[in-house]
């Protein structure tokens, strides 16, 4: 069974939600992001998102530019990350889910990207600019595998539209909690709750809820309402913060303990 389907089977079990990290690979180093997630995980991480860092992005806001500009400045490639992720293996069974632009898996190659991050331990991709419609090949290259594709849903997206993507997403359901790009926020949006009544009434599916998520309050709030809470750039934010010292992985994990907790009802 994938991971992914585990944790949400426990966690439906412990009456708890889903608390979901994004990290961005390489940031600021692969051994870093290595040493990382097994803290994330301890401190009550139950998901991993690791982002394939790209030039050219289109959701993601100042904080995770920044983190993919330096990431790759330093060599980050896809081929890398995957390597990592074996790695990564090697200390802990936390479900990762890569989050990744279409193009670098395209150039990688649609059937090695499948086969190899399976592979290395690798749950599912979530793609930002993949829509439903355009994703028959990966479809067909995960086909009797237990490699997850992730699709994400908004607060403009249509009845009609909420069941095109209920149908095709496996995992879980991103629901993206804003009309625009991640970034912490001071305000959460109104309107989480009444949205994910509407896609519930379409799926039984578990949804989860990133994009301005940052502070224990909002993600306490958002975790009434949702299966999940993915925290993003607030944890890059701690992570630039402590480039360079010896207490960064620590830090790290202070931080998302502090965000477990409330996701979880601690």
């Amino acid at each position: 069974m994938n991971r992914i389907k585990k944790t949400f089977n426990r966690l439906k079990r412990e009456k708890k939600k889903a608390f979901i990290v994004y990290l961005t690979a390489g940031f600021p180093s692969l051994s870093e992001t290595e040493r990382i997630v097994p803290e994330l995980e301890k401190a009550g991480a139950d998901i991993i998102e690791i982002g394939v860092p790209f030039s050219d992005p289109m959701a993601d806001g100042l904080t995770i530019q920044k983190s993919s500009e330096m990431s790759l400045k330093k060599g980050t490639t896809l081929k890398k990350i995957l390597k990592t992720v074996r790695n990564i293996r090697r200390k802990s069974e936390i479900p990762i889910v890569l989050m990744s632009y279409l193009n670098p898996v395209y150039c990688y190659g649609m059937k090695d990207f499948v086969k190899e991050a399976a592979g290395c331990g690798v749950d599912g991709v979530i793609f930002p600019d993949l829509p439903p419609e355009e994703a028959a090949e990966i479809e067909r290259r995960t086909k009797g595998k237990d490699f997850y594709i992730i699709f994400l849903a908004s607060p403009t997206s249509t009845s009609g539209r909420l069941k095109l993507i209920a149908r095709h997403s496996k995992g879980f359901i991103y629901y993206v909690s804003l009309t625009g790009i991640t970034g912490a926020r001071d305000r959460i949006s109104p309107h989480i709750a009444t949205n994910i009544r509407k896609i519930r009434r379409i799926t039984d599916k578990p949804v989860c809820v990133g994009f301005g998520i940052s502070t224990e309050k909002q993600a306490r709030l958002v975790s009434k309402a949702a299966d999940g809470v993915i925290v993003g750039s607030a944890v890059i934010d701690v992570i630039n913060k402590n480039r360079g010292k010896k207490t960064l992985v620590k830090e790290v994990g202070k931080f998302a303990s502090r965000l477990a907790k409330a996701v979880h009802n601690e």
